[in-house]
């Protein structure tokens, strides 16, 4: 039997440049497609997502998506 998994979807926008950030956080926000300030993107919620956006925290909001 198929499992009914319901996959939780959130949106991340940039609030704050990278400009004097590590160069790790720099490529977390380019890997998250971001880049640019008040830029927004729509990802599902997975350990690697959740992982990246801990990094960068302060750089970024996060906001569920309501169904």
């Amino acid at each position: 039997m198929a499992k009914n998994i319901v996959k939780k979807k959130v949106i991340i926008t940039q609030l704050k440049s990278t400009i004097s950030q590590t160069l790790r956080q720099k490529r977390t926000i380019i890997a998250l497609g971001l880049g640019k300030i008040n830029r927004s993107v729509q990802k599902v919620l997975s350990p690697e997502i959740q992982g990246m956006i801990n990094k960068v925290n302060h750089l970024v909001e996060v906001k569920n998506v309501e169904k």
